[in-house]
C-alpha cells in the first residue's frame, strides 16, 4: 500500500486498466493518475438493519471500484451518519457500510456530526485522518485540502489562516478542496455563504475543484468565482454530491451557472486526477425515479 507522508500525504495510482494504458503512453516521470470516489450524506440510522439504508448500495459501488484499484481513495463530504453523529451511529450504520474502507477514506465533517457536542464521535472514529477538522494531502500531482464548514467565527478565522499558509507552501497546478456546505446549490438548503472566503483564497491560488454535500442531490456547476460570476478561465468548478445514501431531497430554484442536476439517483462521483487535467463520472448505485432521468453525468477538463 502507498506510504504516508508527515502531512498525511498519499502517493496513489489510477484505475486498473485505464491507468495502465495511460502510464504506458505517458512520458517517464509523469505522475500516475489517482482515482477518487466522493460523496456525502451517507448512513441513515432510521432502521436497525444497515442493509435497509441507501448507504449499503453506495458502499457496494465504492467497494467494487476500490477492489479494482488498490490505490484509489475515498473522500467523504460530511454527514456520515444520521440523525446525530453519535458513536453508536458510526458503529451500527456507517461502520457496516462505508466503514469497510475506512483506512482508504479522507473525511470532512458535516453539520450532523456537530449535533453531538464538538463532533467528538466523528473525530474519535476517524482519528488522525480527521486532522483538526481540516488538513491537506497530496494525491499524485494534485494538492487536496479538506476543510470544516461548521466552525465558529474565531475557529474559522484560524482555519483560513492555516489555508492561506498551506496553499502558499504547497503550490500545485491542480488543487481540489472539499467540505460539507456548498457555496452554491439549487437544492433545498440553497447556497450557503460561510465558505466564501475559503473559496476566494483557493481561487487566488489557482485551485480547480470544490466538492460539497449537504443537499441530498447531485449538481455540477460551471467554473465561477467567489461572488457567483462565471469565470471559465480562472474560476473553480463545484460538485454537490449529497447522494451517499441518505434520503433524497428535491431541487428548488435553479442557481445560475448550474450545468447539471440529478435528484433521481443515489451514487458517488468518480474523479480521475491526472497530470494537468481531470475526468469525472457519476456512478449510479440505485435509481430513485424510474423514468425520465438524464444519463449519468460525465466529462473532463484541463487545469488552469
Amino acid at each position: 500500500m502507498p506510504a504516508f507522508a508527515t502531512r498525511a500525504g498519499l502517493a496513489a495510482g489510477g484505475l486498473l486498466l485505464a491507468a495502465a494504458a495511460s502510464a504506458a503512453a505517458a512520458p517517464a516521470g509523469t505522475p500516475a493518475a489517482v482515482t477518487v470516489y466522493a460523496a456525502g450524506d451517507i448512513a441513515r440510522c432510521a432502521y436497525s438493519d444497515p442493509a435497509y439504508s441507501g448507504a449499503a448500495d453506495t458502499a457496494r459501488t465504492v467497494a467494487a471500484g476500490l477492489a479494482a484499484d488498490r490505490d484509489a481513495v475515498v473522500l467523504t463530504l460530511g454527514d456520515h451518519t444520521y440523525p446525530h453523529g453519535r458513536a453508536q451511529e458510526f458503529a451500527d450504520c456507517y461502520g457496516p457500510t462505508w466503514g469497510q474502507f475506512k483506512d482508504r477514506t479522507w473525511p470532512a465533517p458535516g453539520n450532523h456530526e456537530y449535533y453531538t457536542p464538538h463532533a467528538a464521535p466523528y473525530f474519535a472514529y476517524f482519528g488522525e485522518r480527521a486532522g483538526r477538522g481540516y488538513y491537506s494531502l497530496e494525491l499524485g500531482s494534485w494538492h487536496v485540502v479538506s476543510l470544516d464548514s461548521n466552525l465558529a467565527p474565531a475557529e474559522h478565522a484560524a482555519q483560513l489562516a492555516w489555508l492561506r499558509a498551506d496553499l502558499a507552501g504547497h503550490p500545485a497546478r491542480c488543487t481540489l478542496a472539499f467540505w460539507h456546505h456548498p457555496l452554491y446549490s439549487s437544492g433545498g438548503h440553497g447556497s450557503i455563504p460561510k465558505m466564501r472566503d475559503a473559496w476566494r483564497l483557493l481561487q487566488e491560488a489557482g485551485a480547480e475543484l470544490v466538492l460539497s454535500g449537504h443537499d441530498h442531490d447531485y449538481e455540477r456547476f460551471a467554473p465561477q468565482d467567489a461572488d457567483g460570476r462565471l469565470d471559465r478561465a480562472h474560476g473553480m468548478r463545484q460538485f454537490v454530491v449529497g447522494t451517499g445514501g441518505a434520503y433524497p431531497t428535491p431541487f428548488l430554484l435553479t442557481v445560475k451557472n448550474s450545468e447539471m442536476r440529478d435528484s433521481g439517483r443515489t451514487g458517488v462521483l468518480r474523479l480521475r486526477l491526472l497530470d494537468g487535467r481531470y475526468e469525472w463520472e457519476f456512478l449510479e448505485s440505485a435509481r430513485l425515479t424510474p423514468l425520465g432521468l438524464p444519463s449519468p453525468d460525465r466529462g473532463s477538463e484541463v487545469c488552469h
